[in-house]
């Protein structure tokens, strides 16, 4: 029998192998589905602009950073916590968009195919970190245009910039699994949007995003520096020179690159695992 014999059965890829083929095909998809809807996408770059220009002109200079109350210090200060507060909104949109699938039937869909399980997810996951990308591009051109300046506090390259986008990549991606849990776990697009975003306004306000967390009451202050929000903050500011770098005793605050890494690769860790089996139990 030669290897040309049609009767050969070719060996089956590894299942890392087909899970990733699998995940990029549902990747292109959303990507594809994106393309074809452009309000999802604008509409998603709109929110974080208008949140740029209202605090760094509306409170701007009512903010006292270290000892001073200048606009462009705040600016400078500000945009790490804008930036981060953009990918985790993207939650919301990811949680929503699982939801909607589950809601018309296309994960029953999915699961009739030979495909990996897990597949589904990823590649929703993959496909809203290319969009949180973008969304960052614009982001930052639009920071640019309103006063934003890097390495005004300390000196820093083009390495630890690209080094803190990353870190927001990373942490974006990280809370995507959550907005995926949350999707799978309630019934409709817009309960899942509702709950992607209450309690996204606590972990982003209760932090170093927006003020200076020594200006807080203790036990505030305390759960802000210890925030994972916080930590990807601090690491942002410090990788790009950024002023906002107030001393703490807390470890998140003391080492923030190392703290941002540990935290998102738990956090996926954790809600990967849960929404992976919530996928198999939803769709069994």
């Amino acid at each position: 029998m030669t290897a040309t014999d049609p009767r050969v059965v070719p060996a089956p890829p590894h299942p890392a192998v087909q899970s990733f083929r699998d995940s990029m095909v549902v990747a292109k998809r959303n990507l594809i589905r994106m393309s074809r809807i452009p309000e999802m996408v604008l509409f998603g770059v709109i929110q974080p602009v208008m949140f740029v220009i209202l605090f760094a002109y509306v409170f701007g200079g009512s903010m006292k950073i270290g000892n001073s109350t200048d606009p462009d210090v705040y600016k400078n200060f500000l945009m790490a916590g804008i930036f981060a507060q953009t990918v985790t909104f993207a939650t919301a949109g990811a949680g929503a968009g699982i939801a909607d699938d589950m809601h018309k039937g296309l994960i029953d869909r999915f699961r009739s195919l030979p495909m990996a399980r897990g597949a589904v997810l990823t590649g929703r996951t993959v496909a809203d970190l290319v969009q949180t990308a973008l969304t960052l591009v614009v982001l930052a051109v639009v920071a640019l245009l309103v006063g934003w300046r890097l390495g005004t506090a300390q000196p820093t390259n083009f390495g630890k910039i690209l080094g803190g986008f990353g870190l927001l990549l990373l942490l974006g991606y990280a809370f995507t699994w959550i907005g995926a849990l949350i999707g799978l776990s309630v019934r409709t697009p817009e309960a899942a949007t509702s709950g992607g975003l209450i309690w996204l306004f606590p972990v982003t306000f209760i932090s170093n995003a927006f003020v200076d967390s020594a200006q807080m009451t203790p036990w505030l202050r305390h759960i802000a520096e210890w925030n994972p929000f916080s930590a990807t903050v601090q690491a942002c500011r410090q990788l790009f020179g950024d002023p906002g770098l107030s001393r703490s005793d807390a470890w998140p605050m003391q080492h923030p690159v190392w703290a941002s890494v540990l935290y998102s690769l738990l956090i996926i860790l954790v809600f990967r695992t849960l929404a992976v089996r919530k996928y198999r139990s939803a769709t069994a």
